[in-house]
């Protein structure tokens, strides 16, 4: 005889491996456009070579992902998270099909102007990003560890799509007339086809799902009113709604800054990856690894490497025994991926293609790895309000670690090209390659820079 608690059970699980599904759908579509301009570095850097595109595209995006994430972050007990992010999701998919109309009002010819524009673009992206991966995280946060895995892995599997994509309409036009351009055009249209279908998904598949709605009530019951707009359009009522937001202890929830004391390990964590990989990713790959038989074809491959590796590596955490909950270990291990820095270095300068690539490779696995491992051990212990708040303020470090990585990734560019660029205007004086303590000064600051790091680390600790 069947018990109300097995009708509860039996509810609590309908419809997961959709939800599954559908959570991974989401996180590509989450980051599906920014990837899109990253993995499309080869079109920008051939129509704006002098400007840097892989690494100012990323600074433009960076600052304004960051500011709405602190805004929002702050005040993300009173957000209605439905319409946060339909508002993301609607903004990706404008920006994303701007970007090839900009192209085909300019006829591809590059200049100041579209550079200005593709920037402003970058900028939206950002906020647009700050919006959905937020929300996002926040919302997931309080149903099932597996949900937030695969909306992870999706987030990295936008990257590996987007690689895949952008080599298929790269050698589909290969050998057409102005083939750079008409690939990288086909790649945006595309990626728009992609948003436009997620935000069908999360307005009208994702809320109606049994299990989303079993575990949307319960974070109702424990008092989240950023849950309320998704409730209704699954067709609970509203008297169910207050009913439950009734029930729930609203008073004993943690205050955010409670929460992120609680878990600033965690939260330093996460900066500190994401700090390091984007020093490297995509600015120097695109720009700092010399000139190779592969030509155009090879900094596209290193960043498919990155990608693939990231991919892969967001499904070993489930694996039960692989998956590492240590906090201090899951510091410790961001913080010994610094030594990527050196080993990137001197790969670059005297390796070959062949040990590139593995390091992109690892450092994707790395990345990916520990991004999962700390997204799903951060809610454990906690109610859903607090994990919806707990969820928006990792978003917020990786973020934060993002918009310092690519700061940081100007590192690289000490002692080479125009004064205006190299610190002291060196290489305008001529002391690049006089000086050898000169080619190895990017390597000095970033040694500096991992000193400081560690003893922030061991205070933090202590």
């Amino acid at each position: 005889m069947a018990t109300p608690g097995d009708a509860v059970c039996e509810k609590s699980e309908k419809g997961k491996y959709v939800a599954y599904v559908v959570c991974g759908l989401l996180g590509m579509g989450s980051l599906f456009p920014w990837n899109s301009m990253l993995t499309i570095e080869d079109y920008y850097s051939y129509i704006f070579p002098h400007y840097h595109p892989a690494r100012v595209f990323t600074l433009a995006y960076q600052p304004f992902a960051f500011i709405t994430i602190v805004v929002l972050t702050y005040n993300e007990a009173r957000i209605n998270t439905r319409l946060r992010i339909l508002f993301g999701l609607c903004l990706f998919f404008l920006c994303t099909l701007f970007i090839p109309i900009l192209d085909l009002a300019t006829s591809g010819h590059g200049g100041i102007g579209p550079y200005v524009g593709v920037c402003i673009a970058s900028g939206l992206l950002g906020v647009a990003d700050a919006h959905v991966q937020g929300g996002m995280t926040g919302d997931l946060s309080f149903t099932q560890a597996e949900f937030l895995q695969s909306f992870s892995a999706g987030l990295a599997a936008s990257g590996a799509a987007t690689s895949g994509l952008r080599l298929v309409t790269k050698a589909a036009f290969e050998n057409s007339r102005n083939g750079l351009r008409k690939g990288a055009l086909a790649f945006f249209f595309i990626s728009s086809f992609f948003v436009l279908m997620c935000i069908v998904l999360y307005a009208y598949v994702f809320p109606r799902l049994d299990i989303v709605k079993y575990y949307r009530s319960k974070a109702a019951s424990e008092g989240a009113k950023t849950v309320t707009a998704d409730l209704v359009v699954a067709g609970v009522t509203s008297e169910g709604i207050q009913d439950d937001m009734e029930d729930g202890k609203v008073s004993d929830r943690l205050t955010s800054w409670q929460l992120l004391i609680q878990n600033i390990d965690l939260a330093l964590a996460i900066f500190i990856v994401y700090a390091l990989t984007l020093s490297i990713f995509p600015g120097f790959l695109a720009e700092d690894t010399g000139q190779h038989e592969l030509g155009s074809w090879y900094a596209v491959t290193l960043i498919a490497m990155y990608n693939g590796g990231d991919l892969i590596s967001r499904y070993i955490p489930l694996i039960d025994m692989l998956r590492m909950e240590s906090r201090l270990g899951l510091l410790a291990v961001a913080v010994l991926r610094f030594a990527f820095i050196p080993v990137f270095y001197f790969t670059a300068n005297y390796g070959t293609e062949g040990w590139m690539v593995m390091l992109c490779i690892v450092l994707g696995l790395s990345n990916g790895y520990l991004t999962v491992c700390i997204l799903v051990t951060a809610p454990k212990g906690y109610k859903g309000p607090e994990q919806n708040a707990l969820g928006n303020l990792i978003v917020l470090f990786l973020l934060g670690g993002i918009f310092s990585g690519a700061a940081l990734d100007w590192l690289w560019l000490i002692g080479k090209g125009p004064p205006i660029i190299s610190c002291a205007g060196w290489s305008f004086f001529g002391l690049r390659g006089k000086n050898q303590f000169l080619d190895y000064l990017p390597l000095v600051c970033w040694a500096a820079l991992f000193l400081g790091k560690f003893i922030f680390y061991i205070t933090a600790c202590v």
